[in-house]
């Protein structure tokens, strides 16, 4: 699934093309995603210009340059490809919007699975059923040691279930989860409450730390994921326990289990 590094990635290949620009077309091929797409959307986008793209969490966010806006989920698979005009559609490709350029530019979402979402509105998009509850993000000042332990306070969840709660916070996916909690040197089935204020703020940090390397490389590719110029995410080549194998610090076999139906790995010894 793209997580906060992807996501991310793809907002910043995407922010040349499209900040500034007016969308003078826009096709629906298939509206059946995970929320339905209405009829009207290629005549509410057609004509308008974008001002912004920003990101929340995994959400990417167009404002358009009338109030609306436009919010790109990619679900499990999906991702968004920047194309010129006589490349052929793929037939995952569900959603396209042509970009006015010196070249037309066309922007197509692709999602296999169909577990994305492209949903428009007005007003604040912060303040959406998808995105006002959400927790902090890991890069703001509020994200800390002291946050965290406050929020863990009395909870029984495993540390790492804890830590994707996208309440909790946003973006720390079960791949990310893995590798902050190895460099925090915590256990991922240690219950949340029980969790030191200090061990809390080894892993805030530990959290900003794996991101920003994702990010330098471009997100993780475990399957298919591909960034909007197609180019894969390298990350994946610097995971330290995510997929089993030996520890890095203590050579020893790192362990798997299975934490809120998620793989999860993790050093005996060099975690508790």
């Amino acid at each position: 699934m793209p997580e906060l590094p992807e996501v991310e990635t793809t907002r910043r290949a995407l922010e040349p093309y499209l900040q500034g620009k007016r969308i003078v077309g826009c096709e629906v091929y298939q509206p059946r995603l995970r929320y339905p797409i209405p009829a009207n959307l290629p005549s509410l986008l057609r004509g308008r210009s974008v001002i912004a793209l920003r990101r929340r969490s995994k959400y990417l966010i167009l404002d358009l340059d009338n109030g609306s806006w436009l919010l790109v989920h990619l679900g499990m698979s999906g991702k968004i490809r920047l194309v010129d005009s006589l490349v052929e559609r793929d037939r995952h490709d569900h959603v396209e919007l042509v970009v006015d350029r010196e070249q037309p530019t066309r922007l197509r979402l692709n999602d296999p699975r169909r577990f994305g979402c492209v949903i428009s509105g007005t007003g604040d998009p912060l303040e959406h059923k998808l995105l006002a509850r959400l927790g902090p993000e890991p890069f703001e000042s509020g994200f800390d040691g002291a946050y965290l332990y406050r929020r863990a306070r009395g909870r029984r969840i495993a540390i790492k279930a804890f830590l994707m709660d996208a309440s909790v916070v946003v973006g720390v996916g079960n791949i990310y989860a893995n590798e902050a909690l190895y460099r925090a040197g915590i256990r991922p089935d240690r219950a949340a409450g029980k969790v030191a204020e200090k061990r809390y703020a080894k892993l805030a940090a530990a959290v900003r730390e794996v991101l920003e390397d994702a990010l330098a490389a471009g997100g993780t590719t475990l399957r298919d994921y591909t960034d909007s110029n197609g180019k894969l995410g390298y990350f994946v080549q610097q995971l330290a326990v995510y997929g089993g194998g030996s520890c890095p610090s203590c050579g020893g076999e790192l362990r798997h289990v299975r934490l809120a139906q998620r793989s999860t790995w993790f050093c005996a010894c060099c975690q508790r």
